[in-house]
């Protein structure tokens, strides 16, 4: 039996942040562990373009049959990228038909972004 402690409830959908920008103050292991998985799955370029088109399509969603033909690659290797970024729950998906229909979850972008907003008054400088 594992003796790996289980991660705290960070909640990805809060309008609030989880925590201050990194440029403020350290992040605790615990929510970096929780949120890398986000900032890894963003780490392709395919999946981080993936993730733009869907979060800035039309009525906030995009249709699988949109996003395949904008790319030179196979439709299982789009739906695996696309597998990755539901797993990391940057999007969610609903099957419509033949069609999966994929939509940016903005919890987790807002907490994403607000970790890596940077305010240069807030920083702390060199000394």
């Amino acid at each position: 039996m594992s003796k790996q402690a289980a991660l705290p409830v960070i909640d990805l959908n809060a309008d609030t942040p989880c925590c201050p920008p990194l440029a403020v103050s350290r992040i605790p292991a615990e929510t970096a562990a929780v949120l890398a998985p986000a900032f890894k799955a963003l780490g392709d370029p395919v999946r981080l373009q993936l993730m733009s088109m869907i979060a800035s399509a039309d009525g906030g969603e995009a249709c699988v049959c949109d996003l395949t033909p904008a790319f030179e690659l196979s439709g299982p290797t789009i739906s695996h990228h696309l597998k990755t970024l539901r797993e990391a729950g940057l999007i969610d998906g609903e099957r419509r038909g033949t069609w999966v229909y994929y939509r940016a979850r903005p919890g987790i972008m807002r907490q994403l972004a607000a970790l890596l907003a940077f305010d240069e008054a807030a920083a702390v400088q060199p000394v």
